[in-house]
């Protein structure tokens, strides 16, 4: 099942629409909850009934169908109550942190890193990514995330992958100039992180097929930067599962119902599979080249991430953001 919020001026929370599996036709859902963040709090009540309005959806049997614009789509969650990101891509975090010749954990392998972000704003798919200033190194960065029912503090990360209802694309966009600085005053990242946006569909398991596995998505995240393929990096190859990482946040809390948790970016060694960011492009060019030559985001510049199924098939919608200056 396909879940999606359009964009309503009056509510913030958007309005919650059931969306068709090849993405081009949708049913208003309001009936059930009036947004995608009062259906997951009740989950288990308004599940059975928008699976009845996705399977009548799918047979042609609703009449109020309507063609699916992602331009008028929220992200599925246009807030929520926690976003905390993971960085579940070893290979990642090793770019990233020899870009700012910055030491690797001596846990790397065995304990995740996350930090928790803002998510009561969070950018429309299609909405341009606003800048101040272009001296901060904007980045894009692509990710899956998970939206959970709630959570106990101290759940193993067998049970914490039961707790995964919905699954979603990102967009994480950084700014790479203050991240050295942030971190370096030990409260982590607040400046360096704004908005983040999310694909217009979040699914659930069953939609993936058998790409969900393990606690993983494993399809190749598809980042067009410019026009111009950037990355196809397997989704796959997470050295963390999902249920590590919502384990790992709800150590010592609990986790709200309709908490979303990132993977971080997606990341693989084979080279040939391209970046889901420019921080990692610009390291490799060092690596190879002596020197950076991609220059991070400025006026103009326009990021599309998509995941695809086996067919062809457009799983999330698509992520389609053009950076403007305001």
């Amino acid at each position: 099942m396909k879940l999606g919020s359009l964009k309503n001026p009056r509510r913030r929370d958007g309005d919650l629409v059931v969306v068709s599996r090849d993405g081009q036709r949708a049913v208003k859902a309001t009936s059930v909850a009036p947004s995608l963040r009062e259906a997951i709090e009740d989950w288990a009540n308004c599940y059975p009934k928008l699976a009845l309005i996705a399977k009548e959806l799918e047979e042609g049997r609703r009449t109020d169908a309507f063609e699916v614009v992602e331009e008028e789509f929220h992200s599925p969650l246009p807030r929520a109550f926690q976003w905390a990101d993971g960085s579940a891509f070893l290979q990642h975090v090793k770019l990233v942190r020899k870009a700012r010749n910055a030491p690797l954990p001596e846990n790397l392998y065995t304990v995740p890193l996350m930090y928790q972000g803002g998510s009561d704003d969070f950018l429309a798919p299609r909405d341009p990514i606003p800048q101040i200033d272009f001296s901060h190194g904007t980045d894009f960065e692509g990710e899956v995330a998970v939206v959970t029912d709630f959570v106990p503090m101290g759940i193993t990360p067998e049970k914490a992958l039961e707790k995964i209802l919905l699954v979603m694309l990102v967009n994480d966009v950084s700014l790479r100039g203050l991240i050295p600085e942030e971190l370096a005053a030990g409260f982590g990242f607040f400046q360096s992180k704004p908005s983040s946006s999310f694909a217009p569909f979040a699914v659930t398991l069953d939609e993936l097929g058998d790409a969900w596995k393990d606690g993983r998505v494993h399809l190749p995240l598809l980042v067009e930067y410019n026009g111009k393929p950037f990355g196809c990096a397997n989704a796959g190859e997470m050295h963390f599962h999902f249920g590590q990482l919502i384990a790992h946040a709800a150590r010592t809390r609990n986790l709200g119902p309709g908490t979303i948790i990132g993977s971080g970016t997606v990341s693989n060694e084979d080279p040939s599979r391209g970046s889901s960011c420019i921080v990692e492009r610009r390291m490799i060019e060092q690596i190879e080249k002596g020197k950076p030559e991609t220059p991070f985001m400025k006026v103009g510049d326009r990021i599309r991430i998509e995941m695809k199924d086996a067919s062809g098939q457009s799983i999330f919608g698509a992520i389609d953001q053009m950076v403007i200056q305001v």
